[in-house]
């Protein structure tokens, strides 16, 4: 059974998440708190199997979370929500270490697939990186269609600036994609900052 821990400012956000990961038949307990102070002291009294913390744009107090807690504890398997166009923070986000990054507005079934993948055991996940990665490397096009998402660019954006049409765009994103492992833009951007391939 699994631990959930949930750090939030906002209270409909905190509720929301205990509500989705209440109704996950393998999570056995779903805790809250609303500061990093807060959940520096819980998880160092009751550490959790996983940690979701929230971002907002323009506001440093999740991603401040995130590195104090990993700075103590970082064994800790921490997921960060926010907006998907907001770049910095995932950049953020997975420099701190945190194992994904997940839009607001991601699927129940999204959510628990990035719950189980970073619950998975981290060398496995490491080799199925590399070996993703090996067997099928960005093409030069599918680097610059990554890059302008992690400049926030809409696809439209990003095909004015390299000459393509937004269909044309969309079927380099669905090859990144796959490539990636990811599922959509904001984890194929945070995939990419982790493996060096957007700055």
């Amino acid at each position: 059974m699994t631990s959930v821990l949930i750090c939030d400012e906002r209270r409909t956000a905190r509720d929301g998440l205990t509500k989705v990961m209440s109704a996950v038949s393998t999570v056995d307990e779903v805790d809250c708190v609303s500061s990093g102070d807060e959940l520096l002291g819980r998880f160092g009294r009751e550490p959790a199997d996983l940690v979701l913390i929230g971002t907002q744009r323009a506001l440093t107090s999740g991603i401040e979370a995130t590195r104090r807690l990993l700075a103590l504890h970082p064994n800790a398997v921490v997921i960060v929500f926010g907006s998907p166009d907001d770049t910095a923070s995932i950049a953020a986000a997975i420099a701190c270490g945190a194992r994904g990054f997940l839009r607001w507005d991601a699927s129940r079934p999204e959510i628990l697939a990035a719950m189980s993948d970073a619950l998975s055991d981290a060398r496995f996940s490491a080799q199925r990186g590399e070996a993703i990665e090996a067997e099928s490397p960005l093409t030069e096009r599918e680097l610059q269609v990554l890059r302008g998402m992690s400049q926030g660019q809409s696809n439209a954006e990003i095909g004015k600036e390299l000459f393509l049409s937004e269909d044309t765009v969309k079927t380099h994103a669905r090859r990144l994609f796959r490539k990636l492992g990811a599922r959509d833009r904001a984890q194929a951007v945070a995939v990419g900052f982790r493996r060096g391939l957007v700055a």
